[in-house]
């Protein structure tokens, strides 16, 4: 398994991998959606990344998609992975674990000093591992569309 940041030429695969995500999650992607964070992802003054997990055969099977967001109470930056994703296929094999602490390298060497996600609370494959980090926090989420 290796890990590298998301190139122009992997569009087709991340694609596919962000509608399995959003599969998982019940949930589709509306229209322009992928347009948008593919936009987001290359911007270079959009503290927005993606990076894929691949196999030897260069073959995408899992991605992680992250960004930077402010703290007001801590008056600092952190550090949210916003996606986590690995197929069916690939999962139990380290694969998430692998994603996470890429995440977490990256806010070490950019200062970073908390790196914070959501998860559906019935994730309970996803709850197992992230609970090797990390209990749970106290917070609910509330959540609007307007």
């Amino acid at each position: 398994m290796n890990i590298r940041p998301l190139q122009p030429s992997d569009r087709t695969a991340w694609e596919s991998l962000f509608n399995q995500y959003a599969e998982f999650y019940h949930t589709t992607i509306p229209d322009g959606g992928h347009d948008n964070v593919w936009q987001w992802i290359f911007d270079q003054d959009n503290p927005f990344w993606c990076d894929l997990i691949i196999d030897d055969n260069d073959t995408a099977f899992g991605f992680t998609q992250y960004q930077l967001m402010h703290r007001s109470l801590g008056g600092s930056m952190v550090c949210y992975l916003s996606d986590l994703f690995v197929t069916p296929d690939h999962r139990g094999t380290g694969a998430g674990r692998a994603l996470i602490d890429h995440v977490f390298a990256f806010a070490k060497s950019n200062n970073i000093v908390n790196v914070r996600w959501l998860t559906q609370d019935n994730n309970y494959a996803g709850r197992r591992l992230y609970d090797t980090y990390s209990p749970k926090s106290e917070f609910v989420l509330y959540s609007n569309n307007l």
